[in-house]
């Protein structure tokens, strides 16, 4: 596993040092290692010749990538798809005292278009990868059946393998069972539900207890769609629910055509796909990653000298808001920085230009309540003419991030407003990650999250909070430095 290159940076985003990424692929963790793979093209940054790409990392945020771990060939690209340890040997990959970890990955057949679910495994820990000679294990002689997300299932008097992937044109994630990751027997389907305004993607199955309490466990499952996401293009949706090791029941009532006030949104923003979780991690633990981008304009964003990025990894929980309501909540996973500014108790009967200039990478902590005025607006890496950067804009109910005049003039949907709920009207509660490329706004104790692509310039940076029709406080400010963290 000979290492191409180290970010030294806190990148937070993991990009490689070149060419095309997509969708984050094979998550796991092993011996305090955090795998990455990921769609790849080794050969350019244009979308094409699928393989998956590998990095890992310690702690989240400073990441080593790799060698390809599996490489496309002439007949076949390697799409998405997951990773499982076998500790117990059940594929039998292993030699005695081997513990495989098993890549479980759609076959893009090139002459055919056929998508299929095949197997690669390691059992140096990731260094290397054989491919099952006998794949593939899994054909529903289909074009669009794609995305195994594999986990082990542990109730009830059986232990087993699971699988949900996608008949993405039927938006229809199918569910099933294998004692040994090669014979797979079919239980279930669910869907069409929810969102339904384009294919189905990269699913994933997991439970989340309530705020915590091991006796009140509900089931989360992700659904990526294109198009047809929230804010335009890519978008992830969730259904929270019931999972009896066979079938997965909505706590809302499946319908065949969309339901704006049914579906639940991963992300309000354009720019957070294909997300899926870490296998290895503790029962209680979920973390996720994300391809930090849009299917809208992928392919035309600068590459620098790579093209597409991840998001922050993202910790995962449930929580019953006030309304009672079930919700994911996210919480971004950062290092320690400095506090290059801190306020508390501001009131703002006008424009607030905070003297500190913004970090390449920040972290920005925002607290606010404005029960006499509409709201508030945000201006974050503006000029001194006030023009550009980006608006975060808060009035009641509701929180808007525009990126009209931060994100570049090479694609028409760039410059576009993104809308989300919020669940107070008087008061909001902000952290804000932000670096050269990308903005990640957490709402709601993380209930509510926005993720946008932005490009700025290293120009004056600066920070002005403005209060809308009426006074607004600011309750706290922090502004952290993450670039050497």
């Amino acid at each position: 596993m000979d290492a191409v290159t180290t970010l030294a940076l806190p990148h937070l985003h993991f990009a490689p040092a070149q060419n095309w990424l997509n969708d984050p692929n094979g998550l796991v963790h092993v011996d305090g290692v955090y795998h990455l793979f990921f769609q790849y093209n080794p050969y350019g940054s244009d979308h094409g010749h699928m393989s998956w790409g590998h990095a890992t990392s310690e702690d989240l945020v400073h990441w080593t990538e790799h060698e390809v771990a599996i490489m496309c060939r002439d007949d076949e690209e390697i799409y998405s798809g997951s990773a499982v340890i076998d500790v117990d040997n059940t594929s039998g990959f292993g030699a005695p005292g081997e513990v495989p970890i098993v890549a479980v990955y759609t076959s893009a057949s090139r002459p055919s278009r056929a998508q299929r679910q095949s197997l690669a495994y390691s059992t140096d820990w990731g260094r290397t990868w054989t491919t099952y000679a006998e794949n593939p294990v899994l054909d529903r002689d289909s074009l669009e059946f794609r995305d195994p997300k594999v986990f082990r299932w542990t109730g009830g008097d059986e232990d087993y393998w699971v699988m949900v992937a996608v008949e993405a044109a039927d938006r229809q994630v199918v569910i099933y069972r294998s004692d040994d990751l090669k014979s797979w027997h079919y239980l279930s389907t669910f869907g069409p539900a929810g969102a339904v305004g384009g294919v189905w993607e990269c699913p994933d199955l997991f439970p989340l207890a309530v705020d915590g309490d091991p006796d009140d466990v509900h089931w989360v499952l992700l659904v990526s769609l294109y198009p047809g996401g929230k804010a335009g293009g890519s978008g992830t949706q969730y259904f929270i629910g019931r999972f009896d090791g066979v079938s997965f029941h909505s706590d809302v009532a499946p319908a065949p055509e969309s339901d704006p006030h049914a579906t639940q949104w991963l992300d309000y923003g354009r720019d957070c796909y294909a997300g899926v979780t870490f296998y290895g991690l503790p029962a209680d633990e979920r973390i996720l990653i994300a391809w930090m981008s849009n299917w809208d304009y992928a392919r035309v964003t600068p590459a620098t000298p790579s093209r597409g990025a991840m998001t922050v990894a993202r910790r995962l929980s449930l929580t019953r808001r006030a309304d009672g309501g079930l919700h994911v909540r996210q919480e971004p996973v950062l290092p320690a920085g400095p506090v290059v500014a801190s306020h508390a108790d501001v009131e703002l009967a006008s424009a607030w230009h905070l003297p500190v200039p913004v970090p390449d990478v920040a972290l920005i902590e925002l607290s606010a309540r404005f029960e006499w005025a509409e709201g508030f607006a945000a201006r974050i890496r503006h000029g001194e003419a006030q023009q550009g950067g980006v608006v975060i804009r808060v009035e009641r109910g509701v929180l808007m991030v525009d990126r009209t005049q931060a994100s570049g003039q090479w694609h028409p949907s760039l410059a576009s407003v993104e809308v989300a709920p919020l669940a107070g009207d008087h008061r909001v509660d902000l952290r804000i990650v932000l670096d050269r490329t990308s903005i990640e706004v957490f709402a709601d104790d993380g209930t509510t999250v926005v993720t946008d692509l932005v490009y700025t310039d290293a120009g004056a940076d600066a920070v002005t909070i403005e209060p809308l029709r009426g006074p607004a406080v600011v309750e706290s400010l922090r502004i952290v430095d993450l670039t050497e963290a």
